[in-house]
């Protein structure tokens, strides 16, 4: 029998989740296909666990925002970029699947490039992001890091954790290592810039970024 657990309200919140326990892969399956294309609910699929999440304006801001931070950065650092948004990473020969809140090919771009992804034989995504204000009952350092996922960024709404897999595993780094020269307080401020004027935000972060690389 499938169990419901509906998530216990915190401050702030940033999302609105579902579970459902003692799910296989084929009813995993169902939900998806049943569900509209143009849904705003996001699905987390881990082991028999199904994480159905409904975003709210603060995880929408954050989003949205830490993608321009990225897509700024490629572009001035003369990078190419593949934008995966929450393309359906489903993986049925590890019983896991997710829609991640941003998904990109940078390094691999190249292998990519020009057709639609296999995720059962293209390589992952180079860059995923998660923004999870409220408690989340997926572990998704496990979930990304058995999808090979090379690096993984999470955001709380407060904090900005960034990690690298090594030996099948993540190892949590002070600095991205697509962007190692990248403090984290650089995203804290453009996040707070962009609280007030998010056009001002990126032209500034956007000059900053110019600057530093100019030096």
């Amino acid at each position: 029998m499938v169990a419901i657990v509906p998530q216990a309200n915190t401050q702030p919140i940033g999302e609105k989740r579902v579970t459902l326990r003692g799910l296989n892969w084929q009813a995993y399956q169902q939900i998806l296909h049943a569900l509209p294309q143009s849904r705003g609910a996001r699905l987390t699929y881990d082991r028999g666990i199904l994480e159905i999440t409904m975003p709210l304006e603060d995880h929408e801001f954050a989003s949205r925002m830490i993608e321009l931070f990225i897509r700024i950065l490629v572009f001035e650092m003369g990078m190419k970029l593949k934008t995966m948004g929450s393309t359906t990473m489903d993986r049925a020969d590890l019983d896991r699947g997710s829609e991640p809140d941003c998904a990109y090919y940078i390094q691999n771009q190249p292998r990519v490039a020009g057709r639609k992804v296999d995720f059962t034989h293209d390589p992952p995504p180079d860059l995923v992001l998660e923004v999870d204000i409220t408690h989340t009952d997926i572990d998704k350092n496990r979930l990304y890091a058995a999808m090979g996922v090379p690096e993984f960024w999470r955001f709380n709404g407060q904090e900005w954790r960034i990690f690298q897999l090594e030996d099948g595993a993540y190892q949590e780094c002070d600095r991205s290592p697509t962007f190692s020269w990248v403090e984290k307080e650089y995203l804290y401020q453009f996040l707070e810039q962009a609280q007030q004027d998010e056009i001002a935000a990126e032209k500034t972060f956007r000059a900053f970024v110019q600057q530093k690389l100019a030096n």
